[in-house]
């Protein structure tokens, strides 16, 4: 059953309401000749222009080792943004957003770039009115932010100028830390120089249209939130699954795996959504102290139980949509002696009152069937007892399922009786889809999360906090994971569901992953 098409606003009338909320500042990116810079985070700046939701007194400054001159960074911006925005170019858009972009050669562990910065920063707020706001983006490997954090120190750029009450705001990339020790090293590094108000950790699942929506969801239906727990929960299921193998990342990956890569970070944020309480109010501070508080919940997995709670294993060689794919093991920059996961399930329980005895399962990998992220929740069956089910059918538990990518949208699955005189039961599915049923093009998740950081809104964001506490839960399985001292992991051929030891996770307590 399709959604009908919604009479959606105009985006240039709530954008023109967003910019008048929008002070002026100036966009420092960090590793401005990256990957990053040129597939998200500039595409990213132009569509929020273009569609008139930045403030009209606004420049950027790319700092990056490369040589190159503010000519030649526009015209590589030029050409990424031609490429990855969701929006085509607009020439006379991109005219007043190229006269904004600047290009700072230097090292990052070099004092004279900070002071070089300086003036730039100078600079624009002359030529355009930024008073002083700044934003500070690191889009940099993660080796590089202590001596970044530290030179803006050193030469007092991380101070707001409290005459005219500007601000200074850092956005941080993860992986944040690779473990608790190192993100609370990270944390206590930052903290010397910014406060906490002042750091943006950023995680872009949280910026994805459906994630934000689960909390509407849950809040804004009276029909959902008195369900919303053990009494009519069966379990939930939350996976991401990935088509692409780790391809060019293979060095990095190997060093971090499938459990810090994916589900530290965006995995365990969408749980929290879904499982945390009602907060009093939707400001950042509330959500995050909810969100936290579902984070101490969970029950910790002792080393002596990863064997019961969780899987990993490597992708061997396979096919996914009919392209042949290598080994893990196989892969160039891979040590073939790895035994980092490439697919990681975990089963774990929330020791609340909402929560209780309620299961919930996360899975992720790479080289999978098909590329799907989504958040399953199914509900207890109804006794069986007013039907035959010879006669009628099994009944199917309900299913909500929201669709984090692609397709984004919500479904719902329920039993109904087919035409005909006898009573034959079967599931039908409710389908909402954000595309057909607005007509617009959904946002990206970096649109909408460094407009956030420009409005001073760290809802989206990650907290200390929150950040330590999902570091010590995956810290006790990947103890256990070395106490194991495997010398190989299991394998699951590419472009399949992953290895059997996760069907038999779930097989165990009599339940199964959702067919895709």
């Amino acid at each position: 059953m399709a959604t009908q098409p919604i009479e959606q606003e105009n985006p240039l009338r709530e954008g023109t309401r967003l910019e008048a909320a929008t002070e002026p500042c100036t966009v420092v990116i960090f590793g401005a000749s990256g990957d990053l810079t040129r597939r998200k985070l500039m595409p990213a700046l132009y569509n929020l222009m273009h569609e008139q939701r930045l403030p009209s007194s606004f420049a950027v400054i790319g700092v990056a080792r490369r040589e190159k001159t503010d000519e030649s960074f526009r015209d590589e911006m030029q050409q990424a943004i031609a490429e990855f925005s969701r929006t085509k170019i607009d020439q006379s858009v991109w005219d007043s957003f190229a006269r904004k972009i600047y290009y700072l050669r230097g090292d990052f562990n070099d004092a004279g770039t900070y002071s070089q910065l300086q003036l730039a920063l100078a600079r624009c707020e002359q030529r355009h009115g930024t008073l002083g706001n700044c934003i500070y983006y690191l889009s940099t490997p993660p080796e590089t932010y202590d001596e970044i954090i530290e030179g803006l120190g050193r030469v007092g750029l991380h101070r707001p100028d409290e005459k005219r009450k500007g601000w200074k705001r850092i956005v941080i990339e993860k992986p944040f830390g690779h473990d608790l020790a190192t993100a609370r090293q990270l944390n206590a590094r930052v903290a010397t120089v910014f406060e906490e108000s002042q750091v943006y950790r950023i995680d872009h699942y949280l910026g994805k249209e459906t994630v934000q929506n689960i909390s509407v969801f849950r809040f804004a239906n009276g029909m959902f939130e008195p369900i919303w727990n053990h009494k009519y929960i069966d379990h939930v299921q939350i996976s991401a699954a990935e088509e692409v193998a780790v391809g060019s990342r293979a060095g990095y990956y190997d060093t971090t795996g499938a459990l810090r890569d994916m589900i530290q970070n965006h995995m365990l944020q969408v749980f929290a959504l879904i499982a945390m309480e009602p907060p009093v109010a939707f400001d950042a501070d509330t959500v995050r102290d909810e969100k936290h508080k579902v984070f101490r919940a969970i029950r910790q997995i002792q080393p002596a139980e990863v064997a019961r709670y969780t899987v990993r294993a490597q992708y061997a060689a396979g096919s996914v949509a009919g392209k042949k794919i290598s080994g893990y093991l196989e892969e160039p920059g891979v040590n073939p002696k790895s035994t980092t996961e490439t697919f990681a399930a975990i089963k774990f329980f929330v020791d609340n009152w909402r929560w209780a005895g309620v299961p919930f399962y996360i899975r992720t990998g790479k080289a999978l069937a098909r590329r799907i992220t989504e958040v399953v929740i199914q509900f207890r069956k109804p006794p069986q007892i007013l039907f035959d089910e010879k006669s009628a059918g099994t009944i199917d538990p309900n299913l909500l399922v929201l669709r984090i990518q692609p397709d984004e949208g919500i479904s719902i699955k329920s039993e109904v009786k087919l035409p005909g005189q006898r009573v034959r039961i079967r599931p039908v599915t409710m389908d909402f889809r954000y595309g057909t049923s607005f007509g617009v093009e959904i946002a990206e998740a970096y649109e909408r999360l460094i407009l956030d950081c420009m409005l001073g809104d760290s809802t989206l964001f990650t907290r200390r906090d929150g950040l330590e506490k999902t570091w010590e839960f995956v810290d006790k399985i990947l103890d256990g994971w070395r106490q194991q001292d495997l010398k190989k992991l299991p394998q699951y051929e590419a472009g399949t569901w992953g290895p059997v030891e996760a069907q038999e996770l779930m097989k165990r307590d009599g339940r199964q992953w959702r067919r895709q």
